[in-house]
């Protein structure tokens, strides 16, 4: 993410917050009970936001992570595909060994 990505999305939050406390205000709300009910909804939308980060965090499912899974399996592929013939039926013949063993 740039960093000018992360300025708009703070940018956004703000304006969202600001546009939440005056359609509460104007759904009857006094200003004060506006003003915490946003706040509410700001942090509860942070939290779940904190949430579904960590749940993608602890299950790997980050785009860095599969990046990294596509690029060794894309890395994997190559070297087998670079083998001759012979090679790979020994390297098969090898991993049915480990596999009986």
């Amino acid at each position: 993410m740039r960093r000018i990505d992360a300025i708009g999305i703070v940018f956004g939050v703000f304006v969202l917050g600001g546009f939440a406390y005056i359609v509460l205000e104007f759904a009857g709300l006094n200003s004060f009970s506006a003003g915490i009910w946003s706040q509410v909804l700001l942090v509860g939308g942070l939290i779940g936001w904190l949430l579904s980060y960590l749940f993608r965090a602890v299950g790997n499912k980050m785009t860095y992570h599969q990046q990294r899974e596509e690029y060794e399996k894309a890395f994997l592929q190559n070297q087998l595909d670079k083998l001759s013939p012979e090679q790979r039926e020994k390297l098969l013949a090898e991993v049915e060994q480990q596999e009986n063993n």
